[in-house]
């Protein structure tokens, strides 16, 4: 059973899970973003960076979500049913990775679950109003989390979502995945092309996580990663409902992390809603909804 503690409401208000020698620390009005996740004392997800809780973006904390797309948006602007749509600069010149990264959510309790749920009416981050929630639960060895989003807006509204993991890095570990295509991206960093994944980013058997940069999305994820740490005794499993189709995958260069990260839509998805690669990004109904659940588990190598 986990165990459920607050501080004072707020940017800053924490909640932490406890479950035997696991802990997992919650910032709920800082983005709905993970702080830690730790187990005996060892992060699980990247710790935070210096000052992550002072800074002006959860991007410095562990984990955040992904509401209600993931990734860029070419020109930051899209069109649906004939009306375009513009969307603000949220970083380095870009729309990406949604509105709720960007907005508080509030943290309810029931029994070894706690759940960050968002109500957010529409407005200059996103044009249609939604609800959002991401549930955790948590035990001695693992995490799962389950992801939901509702169409609260007066008409159909396109939706995508999923989860923005940091993992730490170290020499030996590697990485393995199963995927069957890949999105080329430009100097911009938005894709150009579409192919099948060439043999230097094939991950279909463990590959070592060496110092050659990526940040692509995966098409036809199998929703299996394994990221080994022979070094720390560990792999990390991830596993993701079916709904979660693509993968990005973030290795910066002289990092000391890098980012698994499920996802339903691909880059760029909501601009290609009719191009040949399934978006991702579903059509949605006022009061329908979408879910998946993504569940991160420790196995002894």
């Amino acid at each position: 059973m986990s165990t459920l503690g607050m501080n004072q409401p707020g940017r800053h208000h924490l909640v932490t899970v406890v479950a035997g020698t696991a802990k997992l620390v919650l910032a709920p009005g800082f983005g709905g973003a993970v702080v830690a996740w730790t187990r005996r004392d060892e992060p699980m997800f990247r710790p935070p960076q210096p000052n992550a809780l002072q800074a002006s973006t959860p991007r410095d904390l562990a984990s955040y979500p992904l509401f209600p797309y993931s990734n860029r948006v070419a020109g930051r602007r899209f069109t649906f049913e004939g009306t375009s749509y513009d969307l603000p600069d949220l970083m380095q010149g870009w729309a990406i990775h949604g509105a709720g990264w960007q907005l508080p959510w509030t943290a309810t309790e029931a029994g070894d679950q706690v759940t960050l749920s968002l109500d957010y009416p529409g407005g200059e981050l996103w044009p249609f109003a939604f609800h959002a929630e991401q549930i955790y639960t948590l035990s001695e060895d693992s995490l799962v989390c389950t992801c939901l989003i509702e169409n609260r807006h007066t008409g159909p509204a396109p939706i995508a979502f999923g989860q923005h993991p940091f993992f730490p890095r170290s020499p030996a570990a590697t990485l393995q995945f199963t995927a069957t295509g890949l999105q080329r991206n430009g100097a911009d960093m938005l894709p150009i092309g579409h192919t099948p994944v060439p043999p230097e980013r094939d991950h279909s058997t463990p590959r070592p996580i060496g110092p050659d940069s990526i940040d692509n999305c995966f098409t036809g994820w199998t929703g299996l990663a394994r990221i080994a740490y022979p070094d720390r005794g560990y792999t990390m499993q991830i596993t993701a409902d079916p709904i979660f189709a693509n993968l990005i995958v973030y290795i910066p260069d002289g990092r000391d992390f890098l980012a698994i990260e499920p996802v339903t839509n691909i880059t760029d998805g909501l601009n290609r809603m009719d191009g040949p690669l399934p978006p991702g990004v579903f059509v949605i109904a006022p009061h329908e909804q979408r879910r998946g659940t993504i569940r991160y588990t420790i196995q002894p190598n």
